[in-house]
């Protein structure tokens, strides 16, 4: 339904649960944010592929933070995660970190500014891989904020 109010877009579903987690950028918290992640939209009854996908791209935005926004410090992670009545997750991984000087070229398959060669530069596009959509917002010296929404099949009411 398209709604005069908000410029003719469709109506969004109406959030009906938020999680909002902060915590260090050590790699070893990668997995603390899945398994939250995954305990947290595991009410929305998610497929164990869906749920796998939502997962790993979540993986990709933290590990991100872990190595890039924070190279030569801890710094802090926020994560926060809404599910729409309609069976959207939205995802949000913020950092106050370095931030990205140019997003376009960053979100280019295999770029990467790790000198060392260790990373593959394929970040940006396992999170769109998984995701309906993906959105990057940077300052440099200020942060980033990469925001995903996965809309999970079948799920239309909570």
């Amino acid at each position: 339904m398209k709604d005069k109010k908000h410029g003719g877009r469709p109506r969004l579903a109406p959030i009906c649960n938020e999680m909002k987690l902060d915590f260090p950028s050590h790699s070893k918290n990668e997995s603390f944010a899945r398994a939250a992640a995954g305990a947290f939209i595991a009410s929305l009854d998610p497929t164990a592929s869906e749920l796998s996908d939502i997962k790993c791209a979540l993986s990709e935005a933290v590990t991100n933070c872990t190595v890039h926004a924070y190279p030569d410090h801890i710094g802090i992670i926020r994560l926060q995660i809404k599910l729409r009545t309609d069976g959207t997750v939205i995802m949000s991984v913020k950092d106050s970190g370095v931030g990205i000087p140019d997003i376009e070229k960053a979100r280019e398959p295999l770029f990467t500014t790790d000198a060392a060669g260790e990373r593959s530069g394929m970040g940006f596009t396992v999170m769109e891989s998984f995701c309906d959509s993906i959105k990057v917002t940077s300052k440099t010296g200020k942060g980033t904020t990469v925001t995903m929404t996965r809309k999970l099949a079948g799920k239309s009411a909570l």
